[in-house]
């Protein structure tokens, strides 16, 4: 076993603890990773204080993982001890299903291997980044590009893939019309990649106090949710609406500004149940659905597409004893706009 420094809760109201864990050993495919920088992600929340369902105690979360290869198993072909890597919300599939034959590792028939959470193929309990190492199969592992810092890449292993994935498959692309529900963690991202995409971006948010950054990331237009007249203003306006939210939201007001044949995909995870109304949908021809992160070749291909594009997430770099207030801080919407702690700090109370 290989022992790791990590930051773990012990039960659903934390608070944050240092401890130790362990990684099982380097098998034939797998490659060890001295983890540098890990983003929290609004999930780490949800899964860590029970909203998602049960949870074994400790937890070490964390899914936005970028570091250096400190070694590499003696099957490994696609990495060596020194490349620069990251590791997002999956670390196994069952590699057999048709959605993984697609490479779409995420939507595996036997469920893939969340990166926290989860019970891996060797029976055991898997830990996140919040760690100072983690061992994983090859094929989970992608290369973050050299023009990219580590500490800026973390997230975009989560809010990058989560955002870009649903971009490309409903056509984020000159000509169209694209609106972003929410200027947080996955918000930002949206705005960035659909304007560097060719898209119209339009911004939805609660209110205008984030309207010049909006506007600075890349949105060619902002408008405010609570005001009433912004849904009639903008009914049918958009081609596609990424609704990036962890909370509960009208969707059928948000459906009502849809153009014909458009769609409203949620990427944000609520804890609560939302409902629509048929009528929403039929009338126009619309459709309601949800993406899910991104396959393993579609991760890299985002991270190659944000190096030449020199877009990267807005960070706040925070110590590991800092993870608390930052959870707090994430759940007042207090962040701009992901924060990444520096895991260089982990073995200092």
């Amino acid at each position: 076993m290989i022992t790791a420094n990590a930051r773990a809760v012990f039960n659903p109201e934390g608070p944050f603890q240092l401890t130790t864990i362990d990684r099982r050993d380097i098998q034939p495919h797998d490659v060890l990773i001295e983890i540098k920088y890990a983003g929290i992600c609004h999930s780490d929340i949800h899964t860590a204080r029970g909203e998602w369902g049960p949870v074994n105690y400790p937890l070490v979360p964390g899914h936005e993982i970028s570091g250096i290869v400190a070694k590499v198993g003696t099957a490994v072909t696609k990495y060596s001890v020194g490349d620069r890597v990251g590791v997002g919300c999956m670390v196994d599939s069952c590699g057999e299903c048709v959605n993984c034959h697609k490479g779409e590792e995420q939507y595996c028939l036997s469920g893939n291997t969340g990166t926290y959470g989860s019970i891996d193929r060797y029976g055991q309990y898997t830990q996140g980044g919040y760690s100072t190492h983690i061992v994983v199969t090859e094929d989970f592992v992608v290369r973050i590009p050299d023009a990219m810092e580590l500490d800026a890449a973390a997230p975009l292993l989560c809010a990058g893939i989560t955002t870009y994935s649903p971009l490309r498959h409903w056509g984020a692309a000159p000509g169209k019309k694209v609106a972003v529900v929410g200027l947080g963690g996955l918000g930002h991202m949206a705005v960035k990649l659909a304007h560097a995409m060719g898209a119209e971006v339009t911004v939805l948010s609660q209110s205008l106090k984030k309207k010049e950054d909006g506007l600075r990331l890349g949105a060619d237009h902002y408008y405010a949710t609570n005001d009433p007249e912004t849904f009639a203003k903008l009914a049918g306006a958009f081609d596609l609406i990424i609704n990036t939210v962890s909370a509960k939201v009208d969707l059928n007001a948000y459906l009502s500004l849809l153009a014909l044949d458009g769609a409203l995909v949620n990427v944000g995870a609520p804890a609560d149940p939302l409902s629509v109304h048929v009528m929403s949908l039929i009338g126009h021809r619309r459709t309601f659905a949800g993406s899910m992160i991104g396959g393993i070749r579609e991760t890299q291909e985002m991270l190659d597409f944000c190096a030449e594009h020199q877009i990267v997430p807005e960070i706040e770099v925070i110590s590991a004893n800092q993870i608390d207030e930052a959870w707090e801080r994430v759940l007042a919407s207090d962040v701009r706009y992901r924060f990444v702690i520096d895991i260089s700090t982990m073995e200092h109370e």
